[in-house]
């Protein structure tokens, strides 16, 4: 370990989503390089990237052709501001996005990250019902288990957590319903018979609330922070429809799930849902620069669309909106799903994960497992037959993360639960050796 580098960074830095007094015991691991899906420090030790870098890095790291996209197009062009001013990246990534989007997304709106995305779906929504003569609908619907990242228009439709519990006094009131948590679901717990409650408890709320709700937001497929939590198509196309039923707007989050994690360019392929707007990031660039961007139906930009005198110009942008780089970056991903046939190596991952996945089941304490894509998670409980939780304070998931380190993997967990999202361009061999290990580690603290 460079500790001289360590010892640097915690006389400045402030890590996120980190108690900085756990770093006198757990001091930040110090990264030299990163190849694949592998990261090294600097005594030459690797670690398998699981978790791709939080969820963004889809092609592995160093990938030759980014890199290439990366030099070449900071060598012509590195920034402009993109009010007044287009380039050549932001038109290509523009017309990538909208051919590969779901059907009926028509126009591209560029941000810096994926709260930024959310924060612009949310002020859209409620300008383009003051911009269609309905004031009034200035609420969002959300679950209760959701994460949408860390700006206060996105934590307000973020479930509650200890994200978001320190700032409740600046975020705005929004209608949250039940997750789709099907290991937690009451209706499992009265005989394991799907009766989508969850389903019916949004209707309510819609029933009696939907003259002043603008927008649902969701993440379709897959809920990421709020404990990888995977739901049925059939729930996703429910929403759809309820949204359409009671004239709102309807928002997917595919900031985590965009960009083949879960099987398909974007989750709502799996339901065959097409949204009012969409909102994208991590994947985009594959993880080498910042970028985020929300695409939107041509209703959407029509009921912006007007002489200036008429004010309804959307008010709303960012320095780095569209910064040539990334968009050159973000270009030459997308290309390579095509070159590198990335959503069949999805396919294959899911084979082998779906392997794992079912091995860890008969584990003691591993209450659920579930998986999606290239992504899946292994929830740990206390109590395997009534599913009963870990004391907080017991810390289950970092126990397991600290022993991954000894096992070269980065298994960096969301409270207990265990989760992996991996690169897409992962090979067999490693993925066996990746679950070999993680099958050591979580033996070790449950037995």
């Amino acid at each position: 370990m460079n500790e001289g580098l360590v010892k640097r960074d915690l006389a400045f830095n402030w890590h996120p989503y980190t108690q900085m007094k756990d770093c006198e015991t757990n001091p930040p691991i110090p990264i030299q390089r990163a190849e694949g899906i592998k990261l090294f420090d600097y005594d030459g030790n690797f670690y398998y990237d699981t978790i791709s870098s939080w969820w963004c890095n889809v092609h592995g790291h160093s990938h030759p052709a980014i890199l290439e996209a990366i030099r070449t197009q900071a060598g012509r062009l590195d920034h402009i501001p993109f009010a007044g001013f287009t380039h050549e990246p932001a038109v290509r990534l523009a017309e990538q996005l909208i051919r590969i989007a779901p059907a009926g997304l028509s126009r591209v709106f560029y941000s810096d990250n994926g709260s930024t995305a959310v924060e612009v779906a949310l002020k859209m929504a409620l300008q383009f019902w003051s911009n269609k003569g309905r004031p009034l609908k200035t609420s969002f619907m959300s679950l209760d288990r959701a994460y949408h990242g860390d700006t206060v228009g996105a934590m307000s439709v973020s479930g509650g957590s200890a994200y978001n519990a320190a700032f409740r006094s600046i975020m705005f009131p929004s209608h949250r319903v039940p997750s789709p948590y099907c290991y937690r679901c009451p209706s499992a717990a009265e005989g394991g018979r799907c009766s989508f409650f969850c389903l019916s408890s949004a209707e309510d709320v819609l029933k009696e609330h939907s003259e002043n709700i603008a927008a649902i937001i969701l993440e379709p497929m897959l809920m990421g922070a709020g404990g990888m939590i995977v739901y049925p198509a059939y729930y996703l196309k429910g929403m759809r429809d309820l949204a359409r039923k009671y004239d709102v707007l309807l928002i997917l989050d595919e900031v985590a799930t965009g960009f083949g994690r879960t099987g398909r360019m974007f989750a709502s392929e799996h339901a065959d849902v097409e949204p009012d707007m969409m909102c994208v990031s991590k994947g985009i660039t594959s993880g080498y620069l910042p970028l985020g961007a929300t695409l939107v139906s041509r209703d959407i930009y029509d009921a912006f669309y007007d002489v200036h005198s008429a004010g309804k110009t959307f008010y709303h942008g960012h320095t780095y909106t569209a910064n040539p780089v990334a968009c050159a970056a973000a270009v030459r991903s997308i290309e390579l799903f095509d070159e590198e046939d990335t959503l069949a190596r999805t396919a294959e991952i899911n084979v082998t994960l779906k392997a794992f996945l079912d091995v860890a089941a008969a584990f003691p304490n591993v209450g659920d497992t579930r998986g999606i894509g290239a992504v899946g998670a292994i929830e740990m409980v206390k109590d395997k037959e009534t599913g009963e939780p870990f004391p907080p304070d017991r810390r289950v998931g970092l126990e397991i993360y600290r022993k991954g380190l000894e096992e070269n993997l980065v298994l960096r967990p969301l409270g207990d639960v265990i989760y992996f999202f991996l690169p897409l361009c992962a090979k067999k061999g490693e993925l066996e050796d990746i679950f070999e290990r993680s099958a050591r580690v979580i033996a070790s603290v449950t037995s």
